[in-house]
C-alpha cells in the first residue's frame, strides 16, 4: 500500500464527512460548514490510499508568526502506521519559520503523540 499526500483540496464534501465521522468527531456531521472551514484554511494536507480519503492534518496562520494546527486525524483502519506523525511533520516542515506551531490536542489521550513530535503541551 503507497499513501499518497496532497496539499490539492480534490476531496469531496462526503469523503471529508465520512472521515471525520469514523473517528466520532461531531464536525462531521455538518458536513458543508466542515468542507466550507477546510477549503478555507490556511492549509490542508490530505492522505490518500488510492482514491480513499485516509487522513487529513489542518492549519490556520497569520502568514508569518503562528499556526494552528486544528484536526490531525486518520482512519481507525490505517491507525498505527505512522501516518498521523507524517502529516504532522509535513506541517512543521512548512511552517518551520514561524516562531509558534500551536496545536490543539482535543484530550489528553493525544499528549503523548504531540509530545513524541516535539511539542511541549500544557493542559490548563
Amino acid at each position: 500500500m503507497a499513501i499518497t499526500y496532497t496539499e490539492e483540496r480534490n476531496f469531496t464534501l462526503q469523503q471529508v464527512s465520512d472521515l471525520f465521522l469514523c473517528v466520532r468527531w461531531v464536525v462531521g456531521k455538518y458536513p458543508n460548514r466542515l468542507y466550507k472551514a477546510l477549503m478555507n484554511s490556511s492549509r490542508v494536507i490530505s492522505a490518500w490510499d488510492g482514491d480513499r480519503l485516509v487522513g487529513l492534518i489542518r492549519v490556520m496562520g497569520d502568514s508569518e508568526l503562528v499556526c494552528f494546527i486544528n484536526y490531525v486525524l486518520v482512519h481507525p483502519d490505517y491507525h498505527g502506521r505512522g501516518f498521523a506523525g507524517h502529516l504532522l511533520e509535513m506541517v512543521k516542515a512548512a511552517y518551520k519559520s514561524y516562531l509558534y506551531i500551536n496545536v490543539m490536542i482535543g484530550n489528553s489521550k493525544n499528549v503523548a503523540f504531540y509530545e513524541k513530535h516535539g511539542f511541549k503541551v500544557n493542559i490548563s
